[in-house]
């Protein structure tokens, strides 16, 4: 709590819990909240759940088609993950992992009933499911070594089965124009 970090994300703590009363009250509280009360106002809003608990299952979504990217003013992962300046060394251990206790979540619940969401809302394409050779059924493939360290996935991923580490020797992106 005795740090600038602290100070700068309490101010802020009520900020997004707000949005569930809908946009324009939401945005009206972060307004006076971030910059007029600076966090001093004497109450935290809760959050009601775990964030995985809002994923809905994909039976009740249409897919989504998006454009290609232009290459102007959007850009395909690859483009985008080689500008964030990633880098992992090659022989460190992944960060990212399934848990233990839930090593067939994301073939039996995340692919069969969300229809796979961190393939589509990782940044970075950490997480493809593939052919598996042997079995002919899709398979989890975690790229470890392409990782933004957003952690959205350890916070969004149904059940929240993966165990998101920091990575040894300070691994990671590293943005140049922040």
């Amino acid at each position: 709590k005795d740090s600038w970090a602290h100070e700068e994300l309490y101010e802020v703590r009520n900020c997004h819990e707000a949005f569930k009363w809908g946009l324009l009250p939401g945005l009206t509280y972060t307004g006076i909240a971030a910059h007029v009360m600076k966090g001093r106002e004497p109450w935290t809003l809760s959050h009601s759940g775990r964030d995985a608990d809002s994923t809905g299952e994909a039976k009740n979504y249409q897919p989504i088609s998006y454009p290609s990217p232009d290459g102007v003013l959007t850009f395909d992962l690859l483009t985008n993950l080689q500008r964030s300046g990633t880098y992992h060394d090659d022989d460190q251990p992944a960060h990212l992992r399934i848990k233990p206790d839930l090593m067939k979540v994301p073939e039996s619940i995340s692919m069969q009933i969300y229809a796979a969401p961190e393939q589509r809302f990782c940044p970075a394409g950490v997480y493809e499911y593939v052919d598996d050779e042997t079995s002919g059924e899709k398979k989890l493939v975690i790229n470890a070594q392409n990782c933004v360290h957003c952690k959205c996935c350890s916070i969004k991923m149904p059940s929240e089965y993966i165990d998101w580490t920091v990575p040894e020797g300070g691994g990671g992106p590293s943005y140049q124009v922040m």
